[in-house]
């Protein structure tokens, strides 16, 4: 056998030879050498296909560009910053709800914040993003958690752009229809479970589109992730009536004559796949009904106002109706051409969120990619003849250019969120919930005084609360409108309306400490009353404390 010598000898003889340079006569091994082996050299199309991936995943992309762009305009430069994720309270009782189940190894399925329901039955059917929540702010505290909310709206944003790019539309016209659903969804854009569906959504349609073009069995990945899903947030409930849309639309499709029972027959086993994954929660089925009946109850609709019509007064919700009206003009020439399955996913979201705005962004994640993919055909039909120097005909030959530039990314986006993780000043990250919602400064300054006693308090009040004293402080209400019900919604209401019975209200329940906002009808009635001291009062929130 060889020595190690010998074997070095002999792979310097077989390296040298495949390059042309032996060496002399004397220096090569005995005739009782090993017999060399040719390596022979890397083919031009190996060494081309490394290099370019390399390359691909070293230089920046138009994507990577439109990621950094949205993270920056929404929340680097923008006027609100990172604090803007922090304007709903009901961030703090997600995470303090991932406190309590990282601490007990356990999903609640009891309250833990009230006295009025105290130990009361609690779905808790977030739990997985109140789990996430609780190790982000256990790492990095609320920047932490901003930026993981910022990342996730701005990979959602860059999703939509290139699924509508995918889908064949102009990067321009792509890029305008993802902006204009982005302003549509901003509402929304808030450091909340809902985000995972904003993100989700369209992401599992895009696999959905690309499985309808040709089979694959990735598309049974989809039952799964509808399990992490259904605890992530109840969206999910959404993605499963899309697939029973999409079973419908098939099969209409293949009554009007095109092939399409097989994808019918295709689809109804993945509808039911994730169906049956989605009993994979801490609840089984009682979850389901629980969602459903929360969905349908008037009295959300009454008091909570992301349940309620939207009121096109904004900007945001101008952008929404614009989408709205092409999105209604789209479906037309779809089912002109018989593509039923869009045309009911469209109109579907569209009575969603006309009935109730927490529905736009789902709308517009749905539609804009459609609405672009529609128009850039018309687009390309009406400037095929014009000449090549006319404006119309120069943009739409710059959106084929550089659409392909979208269809993938670098590691470059990471860099950017890495860097802001390890960046502190001049960024302004949020320490605190922001003091223009939330009454910061009284809140801890009078933290004795409000825990010592039963407080009244608005819900989102209440989740700041709980986010700043839980386990010590307890609330009467908070975020939760499904765990507290009608009954006590309605007593909610009567309070701060001032109504007939507030007072009974107030001494059924205990009161003797009341932190409310100066416009609330019932401050002023508490005002004049002598049996109630004001403690402190900053001209947006007043504290009071009942007289012995």
């Amino acid at each position: 056998m060889p020595s190690r010598g010998r074997w070095t000898e002999g792979i310097a003889h077989h390296v040298a030879s495949s390059t042309g340079f032996l060496p002399p006569a004397e220096a090569l091994p005995p005739s009782g050498a090993l017999p060399a082996v040719r390596v022979a050299p890397l083919a031009p199309g190996v060494v081309s296909a490394a290099w370019g991936r390399w390359t691909r995943a070293l230089a920046p992309s138009f994507a990577d560009c439109f990621f950094v762009a949205i993270l920056a305009w929404l929340f680097v430069c923008g006027a609100s910053g990172w604090k803007s994720l922090l304007m709903d309270g009901d961030t703090g009782w997600h995470i303090r709800t991932g406190d309590y189940i990282l601490a007990n190894h356990a999903v609640p399925t009891r309250d833990l914040f009230s006295f009025s329901k105290p130990g009361a039955p609690w779905f808790a059917w977030e739990w997985l993003s109140d789990v996430v929540f609780g190790l982000l702010f256990r790492m990095g505290g609320l920047k932490a958690i901003v930026l993981f909310a910022g990342v996730l709206i701005a990979v959602y944003a860059t999703v939509l752009l290139r699924y509508a790019i995918w889908r064949g539309a102009n990067a321009l016209l792509a890029a305008a229809a993802t902006f204009l659903a982005v302003g549509s969804a901003s509402l929304h854009f808030l450091a909340r479970p809902h985000l995972f569906t904003l993100l989700l959504l369209p992401a599992c349609l895009w696999l959905v589109e690309a499985d309808r073009r040709r089979n694959t069995r990735w598309i049974w990945a989809l039952a799964p992730l509808t399990a992490v899903w259904t605890n992530l947030h109840g969206g999910f409930l959404v993605f499963l009536v899309l697939l029973a849309l999409l079973v419908a639309g098939n099969s209409i499709e293949a009554l009007l004559g095109r092939p399409r029972w097989a994808a019918a027959r295709r689809y109804l086993l993945l509808l039911l796949a994730c169906l049956a994954a989605s009993f994979v929660n801490p609840y089984g089925s009682g979850l389901h009904v629980h969602i459903i009946e929360y969905l349908r109850a008037d009295w959300i609709r009454n008091l909570v106002q992301e349940f309620q019509a939207p009121t096109f007064r904004s900007e945001g919700q101008f952008q929404y109706e614009v989408l709205l009206i092409t999105g209604l003009l789209v479906c037309g020439a779809l089912l002109k051409r018989k593509c039923v399955t869009e045309a009911l996913w469209l109109l579907f979201l569209a009575h969603c969120s006309l009935v109730s705005v927490r529905h736009v962004p789902l709308y517009a994640s749905i539609a804009a990619p459609l609405i672009a993919s529609e128009v850039s055909g018309w687009w390309k039909s009406s400037v095929t003849g014009l000449p090549k120097s006319s404006m119309f005909r120069i943009l739409h030959q710059l959106g084929e250019d550089i659409a392909p530039s979208f269809r993938w990314m670098s590691v470059w986006p990471v860099v950017v969120v890495l860097a802001l993780m390890a960046i502190g000043a001049p960024i302004k990250w949020p320490t605190d919930f922001p003091s223009e919602a939330f009454p910061v400064a009284m809140v801890h300054e009078n933290s004795v005084l409000l825990q010592s006693g039963r407080l009244l308090t608005p819900d989102q009040w209440g989740d700041y609360l709980i986010y700043c004293f839980y386990p010590r402080q307890r609330v009467f209400v908070d975020g939760r409108s499904d765990f507290y019900g009608e009954t006590l919604g309605r007593e909610y209401l009567h309070l701060l309306q001032g109504a007939y019975d507030w007072r009974a209200i107030l001494k059924r329940n205990g009161f003797d400490r009341a932190l409310v906002p100066v416009d609330w009808p019932l401050t002023a009635i508490l005002k004049l009353d002598p049996s109630w001291q004001v403690v402190k009062d900053d001209g947006k929130a007043i504290l009071f404390r009942r007289r012995p």
